[in-house]
């Protein structure tokens, strides 16, 4: 059995939004490639947002509904940063030794 270190978390959920990993020693594959593609995506997003929330954050004339809605996006950015993150982090262990 393959251990949780070697697997690469995805970046997206599953049903009842619990983890998707995936098993594989292509790094090349198919779905590894759309995973990068897609954690790609995530932090282009995350990157847009954070610009949103700069300009809005000094913009009087912003209402409290338009700071809400951007919270909530900001937070969902949060966590797929945080999964990418997560995700990456992992690899590097995997394919890095323990540095003592």
């Amino acid at each position: 059995m393959t251990s949780r270190n070697e697997l690469r978390l995805l970046p997206w959920s599953g049903p009842e939004d619990k983890p998707c990993y995936l098993s594989t020693d292509d790094r090349n594959g198919f779905m590894s490639r759309l995973a990068d593609n897609i954690e790609s995506e995530q932090l282009e997003t995350a990157a847009d947002l954070l610009k949103q929330a700069a300009e809005a954050l000094g913009d009087e004339h912003v209402g409290p509904e338009d700071v809400q809605l951007l919270a909530k996006e900001l937070t969902g950015a949060l966590r797929d940063v945080l999964r990418v993150a997560t995700s990456r982090g992992r690899l590097l262990e995997v394919s890095e030794p323990h540095r003592i």
